[in-house]
């Protein structure tokens, strides 16, 4: 048995309740479902979190494995996407430091880096590989997801959930085992922190700054940070975060924030590899059976 891809959007939490009960009985087409319609979720949250896509993919695989293997230790006392959100953030936080995490990179680093690529106009002869909007579109995600990278990972993972995803306090505060008070504290100062930068340095938010995503794109590709055949944020997909998450832009005071979360919305809903083959096979073999 494999698994499919599937995006569901954050709904449905009886129906989740309903499925992992079944799950826990050993109803393998229960478990199924219940990949289904995380597995996305679960992906572009460690995409977010890890930048590489390659790394997010086998984090992705680990944390499935995770809550299938755990599924027994759900007592649903909070939902279902709490808890495997938990799993999840749990850990991403503990993962292996990517090479930008070693290095300390810093917003004043990020900025020194952009001020170093130069502009360049793209190839014409590009268009024989994407179309150069794509370019350009890979560039300016890219650029934003590792801005996310220069927050430490507590931050990120509380801007990630509130301000992208659309979390609320108390869903967030439980996903990372902290008060109310402290993810909203979190959730602060990672859009204070990372805003601050955007508008010292971004066009997209500033149309005083210089860097534009069309002009250092051929830089970025240059440096190694966007490749046009192996793309990491413009693979196919069919919605932008906005579309399929909640909002909080409520809790946002100015017309100038609520422009920057907006900003990070627009984003693409991306497709994960199949994560499964690896549950298909102990599945077949019995090993998961109501652990």
């Amino acid at each position: 048995m494999m698994f499919n891809s599937s995006m569901q959007a954050h709904s449905g939490g009886e129906e989740d309740h309903t499925l992992v009960m079944a799950a826990k009985n050993g109803d393998r087409q229960a478990l199924e479902q219940l990949v289904l319609r995380h597995q996305t979720w679960i992906f572009n949250l460690a995409l977010r979190m890890m930048w590489r896509r390659d790394n997010a993919e086998d984090a992705t695989q680990e944390i499935l494995l995770k809550i299938v293997t755990h599924r027994a230790s759900f007592k649903g006392k909070s939902s279902f996407r709490t808890w495997a959100y938990r799993i999840a953030v749990n850990h991403l936080l503990d993962a292996k430091k990517s090479e930008m995490e070693n290095a300390g990179i810093t917003f004043t680093d990020m900025g020194h880096s952009l001020d170093d690529t130069v502009d360049q106009v793209l190839s014409e002869n590009l268009k024989d590989v994407v179309a150069l909007p794509v370019i350009v579109e890979e560039a300016r995600v890219s650029c934003m997801t590792a801005m996310l990278m220069c927050l430490d990972r507590r931050q990120r993972a509380a801007f990630i959930l509130g301000e992208i995803f659309g979390v609320d306090d108390a869903m967030g505060a439980e996903i990372l085992d902290v008060s109310n008070v402290n993810f909203r504290q979190l959730l602060s100062r990672a859009r204070r922190d990372l805003y601050q930068f955007m508008n010292g340095k971004c066009g997209l938010v500033n149309t005083g700054n210089p860097c534009r995503c069309a002009k250092k794109a051929r830089g970025f590709m240059e440096k190694g940070y966007v490749d046009p055949v192996h793309r990491q944020f413009t693979t196919h997909h069919t919605s932008q975060i906005r579309d399929v998450a909640p909002d909080r832009l409520a809790d946002l005071t100015s017309a100038t924030e609520r422009a920057h979360a907006l900003l990070f919305r627009e984003h693409p809903m991306l497709p994960t590899q199949d994560k499964t083959r690896k549950i298909s096979e102990l599945l077949g073999r019995g090993d998961l059976e109501n652990r």
